[in-house]
């Protein structure tokens, strides 16, 4: 048993707005700078959609993630030990600019410099890369709500493996659906872009497993780009550096949580320590598809029982990132109430940011409302959803619906439940049938719905105290080393860490 420490995310959809915030809140923190032009850390995609870049999710072109070399092997799929050599000079499975969108600006001294005249004058766009006058074709957010449309939503990859029938139902008036999904880097548990990079730049942090790059190590061969899957790794033209999501870990440091967290309007994100046993990643991510969203649940280990927490303090494990890890929002979501759901677990990465998938584009078309059902058809609505299962289920439990369906049902649950209590038009015994139905119970119910729909910061953000200089000081206290760690002395005021 080898328990390591992750500090893990949940998004829940049913909460996004689609506003941005956190978007631009990363953008001004990180990302405002020559060569990062194009960068975005967060970014929120309307789904079904191309996404950004255009069509990440295709794995074809992309070769980004884990395979399975003869059922047996995990291996990269953009590179093997040769092909990675071959490849460090050129890589043609990776996005090209086209695929994001080239950064622009305005020639705005045409607005304050322009003759007095009778014309408005105009501010052309040019590139923030060559100067030039160029024509905006593609940006960082093109498709924004346009999900319905032939030119987005059809050529989304996930409907690939839709009959044609059901390609068609996706273009029907009254089920045009979409949903909103924020993405960083998920800071993977079996990270392909660590595993992939030459000059070992890429590495995961010991003490809460952020992945980070080396920017001193990082000689801009970019494997890493081609072998994440997501594709949340950049390349700043500028530097000649790879660069990506740092979970805004100097923020974490000091008892805050990153930018995006904290600038969230709909209060969607939840952010938290998860135990997991490292020795049972391989194992897990072998496994079928349909079997990969519970291998995922399993290798993550119960933090209040007393052999991982041994395990965990002879690994170097704090006991404040146990507690925290004992009361973690992700604990509850991913594990007990089973209601976050990783995205594209079959790319085989071991992604730790999870998702609650959102209810209402899944609900009934037709006006059809889920309290006016049979008693004997409580969740007609999912068999008639305006975004169907089978859709979902290709994102988040590779392909398994009866993992999406089962979420979902829990989610209707404790809507039922509520209304039952607020609204009073529901009989109790028909509300706990429905509860039975869907695997929970009044108890736990209760405390999905304070944690969802009345998410206080502490609740939302269990934060270990991470600051170094606080742990270095408290470490010299215990061990009265007198200064002989190297990081200062232990005489209060002239401790000078």
């Amino acid at each position: 048993m080898d328990i390591r420490a992750q500090v893990s995310m949940v998004f829940h959809l049913d909460k996004c707005i689609g506003c941005h915030t956190c978007s631009v809140a990363c953008k001004n923190v990180w990302t405002d700078r020559s060569g990062a032009e194009y960068m975005w850390w967060n970014n929120v995609e309307t789904k079904p959609g191309t996404g950004f870049p255009h069509r990440w999710e295709d794995q074809d072109r992309y070769k980004g993630g884990w395979k399975l070399n003869g059922g047996k092997n995990l291996q990269l799929k953009s590179q093997s030990k040769l092909g990675g050599l071959l490849k460090l000079f050129y890589n043609p499975n990776q996005p090209g600019l086209e695929d994001y969108y080239e950064p622009w600006t305005y020639e705005y001294e045409n607005l304050f410099d322009a003759p007095e005249g009778d014309d408005q004058p105009t501010a052309k766009p040019i590139s923030q890369i060559t100067g030039e006058e160029m024509k905006i074709e593609r940006g960082p957010n093109w498709d924004d709500d346009l999900s319905g449309s032939p030119l987005y939503a059809a050529n989304d990859v996930n409907y690939d493996q839709l009959t044609p029938e059901e390609r068609q139902q996706l273009f029907e008036i009254q089920r045009v659906a979409f949903m909103y999904l924020p993405r960083i880097c998920n800071h993977c548990a079996n990270p392909s872009c660590v595993a992939s990079c030459p000059s070992g730049a890429l590495y995961k942090r010991g003490e809460d497993g952020i992945v980070l790059i080396n920017q001193d190590v990082c000689r801009g061969w970019r494997a890493c780009i081609s072998a994440c899957p997501y594709k949340k790794i950049y390349y700043n033209w500028v530097t000649g550096k790879s660069e990506k999501c740092i979970l805004c870990y100097p923020r974490l440091e000091t008892g805050q949580a990153p930018a995006c967290f904290h600038s969230c309007v709909g209060r969607i994100r939840y952010l938290g320590v998860l135990l997991y046993d490292a020795d049972r990643i391989e194992s897990a991510m072998k496994t079928a598809d349909p079997l990969l969203v519970e291998a995922q649940r399993d290798v993550i280990c119960d933090p209040n029982d007393e052999t991982v927490i041994a395990s965990a303090r002879a690994n170097g494990i704090s006991d404040e990132m146990i507690e925290s890890a004992r009361k973690s929002p992700v604990y509850k979501y991913v594990v007990q109430w089973k209601l976050a759901l990783p995205l594209h677990i079959e790319y085989r990465t071991m992604p730790m940011l999870f998702y609650v998938p959102p209810l209402l584009p899944v609900m009934g078309k037709d006006g059809d409302q889920p309290y006016d059902h049979a008693e004997d058809s409580f969740f007609t609505s999912l068999d008639k959803s305006r975004l169907s299962i089978k859709y979902m289920a290709r994102l988040f439990s590779a392909g398994n619906e009866a993992i999406v369906t089962a979420s979902l049902k829990k989610l209707m649950a404790v809507r039922y439940y509520k209304r039952m209590q607020e609204v009073g038009d529901l009989q109790d015994d028909r509300v706990r049938r429905i509860m039975r139905e869907a695997g929970t119970t009044p108890e736990e119910a209760e405390e999905i719905y304070l944690l969802t729909a009345v998410p206080t910061v502490h609740k939302r953000y269990v934060l270990p105290p991470l600051q170094r200089e606080e742990a270095i000081g408290s470490m010299c206290d215990v061990q009265d080393c007198k200064g002989s760690c190297g990081f200062g002395t232990t005489s209060g005021a002239e401790r000078n860490v």
